[in-house]
Formats: C-alpha cells, sequence, structure tokens
C-alpha cells in the first residue's frame, strides 16, 4: 500500500534539513495529549536513530497515563524550565512544530517559537495552519499527528532503522486521538500502519492497559460522580453535558488527565450525538476548559469555532471560555439550544 504523504520535492526539502541541522528541537501544544507526546517522542527517536541529538520541549505537563511511555524523562517543561528552553529554541537550527496549527497553542511558548530563527516544519492534521515555516505537512483527514509522523518515516526509508522506542509512542498516539480506534479511523491506510507497527514488538493491548486502564480509584470515583450527580441530559437536543468545579476537582484529588476521556461516556445514551464538558482551572480564576464530542455529522469544530474560541476535528474539538464557571455553563446551554434548532 502506498502511503507515501510528502512529494518528491518535500521529501528532498526534509531530507536536507535533517541531514543538514545539529540543533533540532521538537515542540508540541499546550496541555499535550497522547497524540502530541506520541508523536514528539516517536519523532525524537528516530532522528536518534539518524544520529542526531534531538531535544524535546514542552509546554507544560501531560497527563499522568502517559507517563510510562519510553523517553518522557527527556523531555524539557517550558513552565518549569523556562530558562533553559528559551535558550534551546534561540539556539534551534531546525525546529518541528507536532500537533498544533498556529503558534498560540503553545500559550508562553508562542513568542519564543515565532522568534526562533530556526527553519521550522509543521507536521499536523488540524483545520487552518498558519505559521511561517518552511515546510508544512497539514492533513486533516488524518487520523493524528503520529500516522503523519509514521509516513514521513517510512517515505525517509527509515522504518528498518524504527525501534520499538519509536513504534510504541505512535501507536499510543494513533490510538489515544481516535478513542481507541471508535471514530475517525476508518481509512485502510491507518490499520496498514498498524500492522507494520505490530512487526516492532509492540504490545497493542498492554498498551490500551496502560493508557485506559491505569487510572488512580480517585478517578474511578469521579467518574461516577459526573454520571450520577453531574451529567445533565437535554433528549430533544440528543445532546448532554457536565460541570466539573475547581472544589470538584479537589474532592476527588485531581490530577492533571483525571478528566481524560468522561466526555465520551454521555455518547454512550441512546441517541445522543453530542457531549460537552467544562472543567474550571486549577490555578487560574474565570478560565474554563471545553471538550467537546460528537458522532455522525454534527460538527462540534464548528460549535468550538463559535462559541468556546476553540475548534478541532468534526468530532472532537475542545476550547475555553475566560468567565465565571456559571456563566459558562449558560453559554453551553445557548449553544446547544441555537445548533439544536439550526440541525
Amino acid at each position: 500500500m502506498n502511503i507515501d504523504i510528502l512529494s518528491p520535492a518535500e521529501l528532498e526539502q526534509l531530507r536536507t534539513l535533517i541531514d543538514t541541522s545539529s540543533k533540532i528541537v521538537l515542540c508540541c501544544h499546550r496541555s499535550p495529549d497522547g497524540d502530541a507526546v506520541g508523536a514528539v517522542l516517536g519523532l525524537a527517536e528516530y532522528l536518534r536513530s539518524c544520529g542526531k541529538v534531538p531535544v524535546m520541549v514542552i509546554p507544560d505537563a501531560y497527563p499522568d497515563f502517559l507517563q510510562w511511555l519510553p523517553g518522557t524523562e527527556r523531555m524539557v517543561r517550558y513552565d518549569k524550565h523556562k530558562g533553559f528552553a528559551d535558550e534551546i529554541l534561540s539556539d534551534a537550527e531546525l525546529l518541528f512544530c507536532l500537533d498544533f496549527n498556529t503558534a498560540s497553542r503553545t500559550d508562553d511558548m508562542a513568542p519564543r517559537i515565532t522568534e526562533s530563527p530556526a527553519k521550522k516544519v509543521m507536521i499536523d492534521h488540524h483545520l487552518n495552519p498558519d505559521m511561517d515555516t518552511v515546510l508544512c505537512v497539514s492533513h486533516p483527514e488524518a487520523c493524528s499527528t503520529c500516522e503523519l509522523v509514521f509516513r514521513i518515516i517510512w517515505q525517509l526509508g527509515g522504518f528498518d532503522l524504527m525501534t520499538r522506542k519509536c513504534a510504541v509512542p505512535l501507536y499510543c498516539g494513533m490510538m489515544t486521538d481516535t478513542g481507541g480506534f471508535s471514530y475517525n479511523s476508518s481509512r485502510p491506510e491507518i490499520f496498514f500502519i498498524i500492522s507494520q507497527l505490530l512487526t516492532k514488538q509492540i504490545n497493542k493491548d498492554k498498551i490500551y492497559r496502560n493508557v485506559y486502564n491505569n487510572y488512580s480509584e480517585s478517578r474511578m470515583r469521579l467518574t461516577g460522580y459526573v454520571l450520577y450527580k453531574k451529567m445533565v441530559v437535554i433528549p430533544e437536543c440528543r445532546a448532554a453535558y457536565f460541570v466539573l468545579t475547581r472544589d470538584d476537582l479537589k474532592n476527588f484529588r485531581y490530577i492533571k488527565g483525571d478528566a481524560e476521556g468522561l466526555v465520551n461516556m454521555p455518547l454512550q445514551i441512546k441517541g445522543t450525538k453530542l457531549s460537552i464538558s467544562l472543567r474550571q482551572d486549577t490555578e487560574k480564576d474565570n478560565l474554563v476548559w471545553v471538550s467537546l464530542r460528537s458522532v455522525d455529522d454534527f460538527p462540534c469544530n464548528r460549535m468550538a469555532e463559535l462559541y468556546f474560541n476553540g475548534g478541532g476535528h468534526l468530532n472532537a474539538s475542545g476550547g475555553r471560555l475566560e468567565c465565571p464557571i456559571d456563566e459558562a455553563e449558560t453559554i453551553v446551554r445557548k449553544a446547544i439550544t441555537e445548533f439544536c434548532a439550526v440541525k
């Protein structure tokens, strides 16, 4: 199966950029998820197999359930080591921007990325890329950025060099960005890639358990609380939402990643097409994180753009609101009602 993603000119350009650069940096978006972390780790491992010494800089903490991934201990967190990270970005010759379409998605890192003299390569699957790059590999139809990274490594002739340490995070990123291959994962290329990753002795069942069966008791009790006490169902609009306040998170000893996947659960209700979660930031006042999931043709990315200062994919999107949590809930109800009238 042909899974080439780059034109011949782009392939040669990327090969030259890698070969001629000694200071290579990889970065991703804020609140990195499995796809962002997997893409950074996977590409970094490939570059090491090519004799390079890449540096990984991420904006802030990644979820606790991803700490087992090989290589996470090498990642430099911008929010913890700002001075060191600034120096790395200012000295970079080649900067890979992975799983984000605009510098603002890196929050406080954005000015340093924009100002960096490095040649920038974007590899991403979100709509409307908006960065000054020498090479932009943007394919919104891809299931994940990890899919694109694999296809690039494959096209560079690097598959034989691919180690298990490279294959594991790439598979993990593809798995998490498709909800365990339950959405945005119907193209045959995806399963061809999986078949090839399996030849690298990855244990896909263990990867699944490490991500989805690796929560704390507090997270399990938080799940029950959300479903029993917090979930609001609006059957006439085939929608549901829930709100997690700072007090809720404190009561269940919230750690980064504990709310991951909860937004998918209301979609298990028969006939429901949209689910929204609101989570109050644990540190910043009047900051609410919004996650949206949908099924079929419901455009939660359009809703995220119109109401939540965000965007994303047709069935998986996110955003943020800078307002009190009760006002955020009012906005959610307004969005659901207005989209219900249109749909």
